[in-house]
């Protein structure tokens, strides 16, 4: 199933079963956009991220940046963050994403993709550490994107691009049924910056 339309329909879900997945499109215009994103360039973390895969060390092109209210650990593929306090900029953006969901987040996984050729293999935000079946609010700035979801045991795929300043909701059991990705392209040459709010446990 595919879903590369323009047309948006910010109450529709996405997902034909087994989860919620909500569109909501630009919440920018182009030049607020851009703006974003050379702010959270300058002024993240950023590190490249790690990652421990049959029990070798791997440092990704990619570059990460982990925050929070709190200095959460964050797991994932064997290697474990601490949240950095939340920036004015970062707590700005939180409040809108969470206008437009209805939901409360407390930290901030943030991917920086230099190009087309980075990406992200089809995974589940599933971990132990994250609220079951809380909502997840995506954000991107920059180059625009394929992101693809695929049912865990049908493996029905649904796909969107998503665009410079949009916001994308994942929540409900989306992440118990569904595997999500960003896939790698020789089509794109800029960069793409992606904040998920999450909310951890304490």
């Amino acid at each position: 199933m595919n879903l590369f339309s323009t047309h948006i329909n910010q109450d529709k879900n996405l997902l034909p079963y087994d989860g919620t997945v909500k569109y909501f499109g630009s919440l920018y215009t182009v030049a607020e956009a851009n703006a974003c994103f050379q702010n959270l360039l300058s002024s993240i973390e950023w590190k490249n991220d790690e990652a421990f895969i049959m029990g070798k060390h791997i440092i990704t092109k990619r570059k990460v940046a982990w925050y929070g209210e709190e200095n959460f650990p964050y797991t994932y593929s064997k290697a474990t963050k601490f949240a950095l306090p939340f920036t004015n900029h970062l707590l700005l953006l939180k409040q809108i994403a969470e206008k437009h969901t209805g939901a409360s987040y407390n930290s901030c996984l943030l991917n920086l993709y230099h190009n087309g050729d980075e990406g992200m293999a089809y995974h589940s935000d599933d971990e132990k550490s994250l609220a079951p079946n809380s909502s997840i609010a995506s954000m991107s700035f920059g180059e625009e994107r394929k992101f693809l979801f695929k049912h865990k045991t049908t493996k029905e795929t649904v796909g969107l691009y998503l665009e410079n300043g949009s916001l994308l909701e994942m929540k409900d059991a989306t992440q118990t049924f569904w595997l999500h990705r960003l896939p790698p392209t020789k089509k794109i040459k800029g960069a793409r910056i992606n904040l998920t709010f999450r909310t951890m446990l304490s």
